[in-house]
């Protein structure tokens, strides 16, 4: 009977490994309110009211009922360091008491302005709608330092037996210890010394704090914190601390069953292990199932241990050691013998890691988030699915992720995954699940130190019944000359469960005659009175729920034609240095001329640009607006998290990308000296916080962004206009990659307007594709071919002979030859090599050519796209107009891969 029980734990975790994750579409992001001002923590009361905190004092709270948000009192709090630069302080955490219902006490952890430094744990009643600021009742203090950064902490949980938790940040500048441990014992050095606050067990500082509030305003200890309870100040430690050896606890969760803690920890900014100071940065989400040190400053990590530092020397003494961490540090007022340091519970660096892949690579800041319990929510309007009870959810405020965590009956982790890995966030700050099951998330929004129109705060809720009906309508024509016949269509629009649909297209006159309603799925109609026309798609499913999507029409003016062509010359590719032939031709039938509607040259803009492939092109220049020439560096910006910490024309907690321009204009060193503190980060020339290393951006990479930045010191120029016919010189700018990029036409024209209606713009595009393509990138491939990313190349590995991949629609006029990029590393992939046919229309269609057996080949960088191999050429001739390509890969004697093809050049004369 013992053994049954014991493997019915196992047994009831299979099954959970074992189901099927909700469908995403299930779930809905529901905006409540948004453009915030550093919002920081919420609690979620036992109505549904939201109540809310921002860093500069504002106590907020969203009425589900009225669908607002109000002020409901300011705290008055200090924001500045005693120079006058900006501070993490402020209003920095908040929750309600678990008996809010009856006492309606709420607790706040926040830096009072004026007086003493130091930070307070405070409750205050709230009535009805209002803080009762009189009602302030001061639980705890924490005295820190305001003369240098960083790390405040600040979030407040509760446990099952009424005991609250408070994380707090060391209150330690990281500036003079280049991201590794902060241990400057010089004399007047102590803002610079963790060992201060996070391993002095006499100081709250860098500490989990747990106590137990009592009615009149004071507090007790419960049993089992770190230190023993009712000691006095000669035993140099803290009952209150539960656990110690912190950075910055910002965000905390406790399970609301078992008691375990969980925490993240924003770790610190190192780049790379060094040898005399210590390991690359980490950031942790720790869990305590009891009282413990968890090593800050001495260890991050699983316990990677720093070395004993001297900053006076400047010489390393020994690897401090996890089993007995000694604090001998002169600015210590607790023990020297601390307790064995704790492994993280999950740890991971600003690069990718073998061990946690999903959590990905770049900036970190960790964030601890609830355990869902399917238990606390049986009455709930909208619980979460039972697929995701006993899971810990954790999150990244740089990395914008959310990660649901299986764990074991014991609490040890089993597995992660994705958490709606198409939600969209904005830095979230905080979460947490309200009493109808929803979950409540706070997003911060991109910059720090600033309110952010993106920041906000939302709602996830869960739908496990019907659903309504996706909608989807659109229109073939959305203006023209009366009258004329408008092509309405509803594809797109579908049922998640499959009920059968009832249609309603509902168009509204401007006259304020009585609405036409068509009930067909795709209804055409024709309009005769000029005016702007609604028109609103209502489609019902069978259960009656109903969604509604609008669109509208102007009739009275018919938008201009636009015809953009090329005149000769390849009409797939464009190559850098050689001209491009094209024609424009505009009408309108109102603006043009009598004869052929035809519009004047001088009236039509006609650009063109190179422009990185990533770049979403530009929908609507407008007849005098120039386009934007865009780069490469440009798109790894955007697509990197330095947006988190830079605007381009504004400071954030970095300074603006035009401010880093002018000040190394004229730096011949820059691009060099700037691409290597974006891979190793750095710190001490913009202020006090230290940048992020990125070790997984390259150094070509790291100098295309430094070139971006700095190309923003220049003065811009209006684009070129070019005449309606002509040729014009493919040119490639400055830290433009032609392999990557496209060559974009865009001929725009915008009328007069007519009969009243307003003017309508209409542009014609051409794009241009690189001659070099990346066969990782191919329409298509064989399916057992293996495909991979290598940085930010998509790559194929050909893994069985008689395979191949399919580029399609592919000009051939004037293509001379193919040079592809071919690898077969034999150490890597024990590669067996082989020979690529190319052929049109089919793979076993028209043999055009085929390269020289590909050889095996033990060189070490044989396997990466940074330094590529020598090319194998195929002379191709007499080929013109667009084909299909199919490139076979073949060797019939092959008892394993073959090889990596990493890409082939179009190459013309």
């Amino acid at each position: 009977m013992k053994k049954l029980f014991a493997i019915i734990p196992i047994l009831m975790l299979s099954t959970r490994l074992l189901a099927q994750a909700p469908e995403e579409n299930r779930f809905q992001k529901v905006v409540l309110t948004e453009n915030l001002n550093e919002p920081l923590e919420m609690a979620i009361l036992p109505d549904e009211r939201v109540l809310f905190i921002e860093r500069h004092g504002a106590v907020k709270l969203y009425n589900p009922l009225l669908k607002k948000t109000s002020i409901i009192a300011t705290i008055p709090v200090s924001t500045k360091y005693s120079d006058g630069s900006e501070a993490e302080d402020g209003l920095l955490g908040v929750n309600i008491d678990p008996n809010f219902s009856k006492n309606h006490w709420v607790y706040f952890y926040y830096s009072p302005a004026g007086g003493t430094p130091e930070n307070i744990l405070a409750r205050f009643e709230m009535k009805g709608n209002v803080l009762d600021l009189n009602s302030k009742k001061v639980i705890l203090k924490v005295p820190v330092q305001r003369d240098n950064c960083c790390h405040t902490g600040g979030s407040i949980d509760w446990d099952a037996q009424g005991n609250l938790y408070l994380s707090t940040g060391d209150n330690t500048s990281p500036r003079a210890s280049d991201g590794y441990a902060p241990i400057d014992e010089r004399p007047g050095r102590s803002p610079f010394d963790a060992q201060k606050s996070s391993s002095n067990t006499a100081d709250l500082r860098g500490k989990i704090i747990r106590i137990h509030p009592e009615a009149d305003g004071s507090y007790t200890i419960p049993d089992g914190n770190l230190f023993p309870k009712g000691t006095s100040a000669d035993s140099k430690t803290r009952p209150e601390i539960y656990t110690m050896g912190h950075r910055n606890p910002y965000r905390i969760s406790v399970d609301s069953k078992n008691g375990n803690l969980y925490w993240g920890d924003v770790g610190p900014d190192a780049g790379k292990d060094s040898i005399g100071l210590g390991p690359a940065a980490e950031d942790e989400f720790g869990q305590a199932r009891k009282a413990g040190n968890y090593g800050w400053p001495y260890f991050v990590g699983d316990n990677k241990a720093f070395w004993d530092y001297d900053f006076e020397t400047k010489k390393s003494g020994e690897k401090f050691n996890a089993d007995k961490p000694v604090n001998n540090s002169p600015n210590n007022t607790g023990l020297t013998e601390l307790p064995p340091a704790q492994k993280a519970f999950i740890w991971y660096p600003a690069a990718e890691t073998k061990r946690f892949p999903l959590l990905g690579s770049g900036g970190r800041s960790a964030m601890a988030g609830p355990v869902f319990y399917s238990d606390n929510f049986k009455s709930a309007k909208r619980p979460f699915p039972d697929y995701y009870d006993k899971k810990l959810l954790i999150y990244e405020w740089m990395r914008d992720w959310i990660m649901a965590v299986t764990l074991s009956p014991k609490g040890d982790y089993v597995k992660m995954e994705r958490f709606l890995p198409n939600l969209k966030l904005e830095h979230p700050i905080d979460m947490a699940f309200g009493p109808n099951g929803d979950l409540y998330i706070l997003e911060y929004g991109q910059g720090w130190f600033m309110g952010n129109p993106e920041s906000k705060l939302v709602r996830i809720e869960y739908n496990g019944g019907n659903r309504k009906p996706f909608v989807a309508a659109s229109a073939d024509k959305h203006a023209g000359a009366i009258p004329f016949t408008v092509q309405l269509s509803s594809a797109g629009t579908k049922d998640f469960d499959n009920d059968s649909l009832h249609y309603q297209w509902k168009i509204t006159s401007p006259a304020g005659t009585a609405p036409v309603i068509l009930t067909e799925a795709n209804p055409s109609y024709t309009f005769k009175k000029k005016g702007i026309y609604k028109i609103l798609l209502t489609v019902s499913d069978a259960k009656g729920l109903k969604d509604s999507q609008s669109l509208t029409v102007q009739a009275g003016n018919d938008p201009p034609q636009v015809s953009l062509e090329l005149t000769g010359g390849n009409k797939t590719f464009f190559f850098p240095g050689k001209p491009i032939q094209y024609k424009v031709n505009v009408t309108d039938h109102e603006d043009g001329s009598l004869e052929n509607k035809r519009i004047a040259a001088s009236k039509v803009k006609i650009v063109a640009a190179y422009q990185d492939a990533e770049d979403k092109p530009k929908t609507d220049l407008g007849h005098q607006e120039a386009p934007v020439t865009f780069t490469a560096g440009k798109t790894l910006i955007e697509k990197s998290d330095c947006k988190a910490c830079h605007f381009q024309d504004k400071k954030s907690i970095g300074p603006a990308f035009i401010d880093v321009a002018a000040k190394y204009k004229t730096d011949n060193g820059a691009v060099a000296t700037l691409s290597d503190k974006i891979i190793k980060g750095g710190a001490g020339v913009w202020g006090e916080t230290a940048m992020a290393a990125h070790p997984s951006i390259g150094l070509p990479e790291a100098g295309q962004m430094v070139k971006y930045i700095l190309s923003l010191a220049n003065e811009k120029t209006a684009a070129e206009l070019l005449p309606p016919s002509g040729e014009v010189v493919a040119k490639i700018p400055e830290g433009g990659d032609p392999n990557k990029g496209v060559f974009k036409f865009l001929a725009s024209y915008k009328d007069n307007g007519a009969n009243g209606m307003s003017a309508q713009t209409s542009e014609k595009t051409l794009i241009l594709k690189s001659p070099t393509l990346l066969f990782g990138n191919a329409d298509d491939a064989s399916k057992n071919i293996m495909r991979f990313k290598m940085g930010e190349n998509n790559l194929l590995i050909v893994t069985t002979p008689n395979t191949s991949a399919t580029f399609k629609n592919i000009d051939l006029t004037g293509i001379t030859e193919l040079s592809l990029v071919v690898a077969a590393p034999k150490d890597q992939l024990n590669a067996q090599g082989g020979v690529v046919e190319v052929h049109k229309g089919a793979a076993d269609g028209e043999l055009l050519g085929k390269t020289a057996f590909i050889e095996p080949s033990s060189d070490p960088n044989a396997f990466t796209s940074n330094k590529p191999p020598t090319p194998y050429n195929v002379p191709i001739s007499g080929q013109s107009g667009m084909q299909d390509l199919y490139f076979v890969f073949k060797n019939d004697n092959a008892k394993g891969a073959l090889f990596v093809p990493f890409s082939v050049t179009f190459v013309t004369k």
